[in-house]
């Protein structure tokens, strides 16, 4: 099956509004219309097919032919019952989860480009310094840049992504 961008993945290319990993912001560049799913996970990207339900699930990617997002890379139809967006929605973590480090790194590094993209032109380096990152202890060493360039109060969220 071949993917396209959406006109809201296009806008979120740009102004980064909806969070995607590096590695699916990489992959999600190569979906031109062109390539089919098993080409873009065959680039190398480290990607997987749930990468890519991911941003079926969340409208930045559909298929050519309009097929629906489940049967385009081979897994079963999603339950009627359950809408998309709770299809898509990562199972809530408990506080005090133990959580490793990688799973620290994924859900503080889309709110980490958040912060640091809203900033715009004066976060710019910070922001290519956020994209730079590669583990969670190249993040929690960006924090206090980041808690210094948008306020405590914003920088909440990224400190309970990294902390709890």
């Amino acid at each position: 099956m071949i993917l396209v961008k959406t006109e809201a993945g296009h806008q979120a290319l740009k102004d980064r509004s909806v969070p995607l990993s590096p590695r699916q912001r990489s992959a999600f560049i190569l979906f031109d219309g062109k390539r089919s799913v098993d080409d873009v996970l065959a680039a190398g990207m480290g990607i997987a097919r749930e990468d890519i339900d991911q941003m079926v699930a969340l409208g930045v990617l559909e298929p050519v032919g309009g097929k629906t997002a489940s049967l385009m890379v081979g897994e079963a139809p999603a339950e009627p019952s359950r809408p998309a967006a709770q299809a898509a929605a990562p199972p809530p973590v408990p506080p005090s989860s133990g959580r490793s480090k990688q799973q620290r790194y994924k859900d503080a590094y889309p709110i980490a480009t958040q912060l640091t993209g809203s900033l715009g032109l004066m976060g710019f380096r910070l922001n290519l310094q956020v994209e730079g990152t590669t583990s969670y202890d190249d993040l929690v060493a960006l924090a206090p840049k980041i808690r210094a360039a948008v306020g405590a109060e914003k920088a909440a969220a990224l400190d309970k992504a990294l902390n709890d």
